[in-house]
């Protein structure tokens, strides 16, 4: 490879991005595009995912909108018979889709535990699942790549979110299992823990934007000083897609300013 086109493009790859009909997942989706992949989106939200699409078509790539539950198993089945009936078999797997219930631990529900680990845990290995199964059958390997959380490496003090934390620190070693164990195909299973970034997760809606009090602590404790902007994933996502890094596997990169770092 003797260029930056060669190291970094997707072109003539599909990706799937999930949780993709608002935050973080648009942007997973755009950077993808933006490198050159076909995207197909999935979440729950068709008139968002529409919207996304078209937005992402305009990179000059195609894009399919798909809705389902992921932890509905004939959903999931269906979804990604559509994907590959759209754009063809996947290469590049970003497990994305996520919840947070919130609630001091002493009080969560069983519901709504079941729900951070069926959602944030059991989905994305499924679909990793049916993804790596087909990458093996057909050879020349792939990629994964799950979104996880600096919250899957330490606590947090801010929300008390144990079911989203518990769920994303099983993810960060699940990825590591899934690397080891895929890495004779030619398949590369990565994560990336983002810190905090502004999204629907962590909006108050009745002042469209994160609690003051929480945002304070946030920057507070992060070297940098500040969230995250948008934009600042995107560099992440495609590196771990790209053939630069077909030697890496089994990596959590943070993208935290610095959170992990003290």
């Amino acid at each position: 490879m003797n260029s930056l086109q060669e190291l970094f493009t997707l072109q003539g790859k599909t990706a799937l991005v999930t949780g993709a009909s608002g935050g973080l997942g648009v942007e997973f989706a755009r950077a993808l595009a933006v490198a050159g992949a076909d995207v197909a989106v999935l979440a729950r939200r068709k008139e968002r995912l529409r919207k996304v699409a078209r937005e992402i078509e305009q990179l000059g790539v195609r894009c399919l909108p798909v809705t389902a539950d992921l932890t509905v198993q004939d959903d999931l089945e269906r979804a990604l018979a559509e994907i590959h009936e759209g754009l063809g078999a996947v290469d590049i797997l970003v497990n994305n889709a996520g919840v947070a219930p919130f609630g001091k631990a002493e009080r969560q529900t069983r519901e709504q535990w079941d729900s951070a680990l069926a959602v944030n845990l059991t989905a994305p290995f499924v679909l990793c699942q049916h993804v790596a199964r087909a990458m093996i059958e057909r050879g020349g390997g792939g990629r994964i790549i799950n979104i996880s959380s600096v919250m899957g490496e330490v606590a947090s003090s801010i929300f008390p979110t144990v079911g989203y934390n518990a769920s994303k620190g099983a993810v960060t070693n699940m990825t590591r299992q899934l690397a080891v164990e895929w890495a004779r195909h030619g398949i590369t299973v990565n994560a990336i823990a983002p810190a905090w970034f502004p999204t629907e997760m962590n909006r108050d809606p009745k002042i469209g934007d994160i609690n003051p009090k929480y945002k304070e602590r946030m920057e507070q404790f992060t070297p940098m000083g500040r969230l995250g902007n948008e934009g600042e994933l995107m560099a992440a996502v495609i590196f771990l897609a790209s053939p630069a890094a077909s030697y890496v596997t089994g990596a959590i990169l943070p993208v935290d300013g610095g959170w992990l770092a003290w």
